[in-house]
């Protein structure tokens, strides 16, 4: 028996070791991950909107001056050398200027849109990701994963309910916001396979958009109350855990895998919407949850769990 049980260890150590059996680790993480961050942005939006009527620029000093600590701290803490890899300040600034500038153009839209067309346009960065994830790395979605991508964003139509009856700068804000994001995030994983620390990522991000939006800050300052300092502070350190865990996400996986995920951050803000802004959700709202989370299970099964069933059956 001791023979058999040594065997049987010894197989399924062989087994792990398959790429298959590493990649679909690998894809399971990136969706944990991707999930987990949405979580966090969607505390960083509930905060940015309990923070009131504090200037975009300042609010976006305050998000990503937190996030800057915390990198830093959690480098210093686990003996992390403060280096960049060879030939990887490139693509950092990419990722660091897509970012910035995704971040701004979202932030002056929440302001300036209804809440829920903004929220709409900022998911487009999905759908970029996977844009530019087939000329900077030439991962091409299929046909599936192009519909699932679709259909989870026509879930997400349901939920905010957009009327697109609003002024042409400040919608075109939230695209641009939205096209940001989705270049940062194929530049977070071309870092990823490139070796790049995530937390290097993070933290070069954080100072990059930190030292971009101080000038303003220095000779526009517009003081704030406590409540809006501490509202500011949790956003930052909800941004940190959102970076934290996208950059994981995309270093994990490819976008045409993961970024379907990423819609779960709908789901998370109606239910802040629920507990905190009194905002409870209609039929539609309900239509678009069950649309969103029935796209997330079905790409499970499809990219993951049926792939791995017909390796054993093989």
């Amino acid at each position: 028996m001791d023979t058999q049980e040594q065997e049987r260890k010894a197989s399924e150590a062989k087994e792990l070791k398959k790429p298959e059996n590493r990649l679909i680790s690998k894809s399971v993480k990136g969706v944990l991950c991707i999930i987990t961050s949405a979580f966090c942005f969607s505390l960083m939006s509930l905060f940015i909107r309990l923070s009131g009527d504090v200037p975009v620029i300042q609010k976006c000093f305050f998000r990503n001056a937190v996030a800057l600590i915390i990198a830093a701290a959690a480098m210093l803490k686990s003996h992390q050398p403060f280096r960049i890899g060879k030939g990887n300040l490139k693509y950092l600034l990419c990722r660091a200027i897509g970012g910035t500038l995704g971040m701004v153009m979202n932030f002056y839209a929440v302001d300036h849109l209804a809440i829920s067309d903004a929220s709409i346009l900022n998911k487009l960065s999905p759908f970029f990701a996977i844009i530019f994830s087939a000329f900077i790395l030439k991962e091409v979605a299929n046909k599936y994963e192009w519909l699932a991508v679709l259909v989870a964003f026509l879930g997400a139509l349901f939920v905010v309910k957009p009327s697109f009856n609003v002024e042409v700068i400040p919608a075109l804000a939230g695209v641009l916001g939205g096209c940001g994001a989705g270049f940062a995030y194929t530049y977070v994983r071309k870092l990823g396979q490139r070796g790049e620390n995530g937390m290097m990522i993070v933290l070069f991000f954080s100072a990059f958009s930190t030292l971009c939006t101080l000038p303003w800050l220095l000779f526009h300052f517009t003081p704030m109350s406590v409540k809006q300092w501490i509202y500011l502070w949790i956003t930052g350190a909800a941004a940190a855990g959102g970076q934290v865990f996208i950059t994981k996400a995309y270093t994990y996986a490819p976008a045409k895998e993961i970024s379907v995920y990423d819609f779960s951050n709908v789901v998370f803000a109606a239910i802040w919407g629920m507990l905190f802004l009194e905002q409870l959700p209609d039929g539609f709202s309900i239509i678009g949850y069950v649309i969103i989370i029935g796209t997330a299970v079905a790409k499970w099964y499809h990219s993951i769990h049926k792939p791995s069933r017909a390796e054993q059956s093989h």
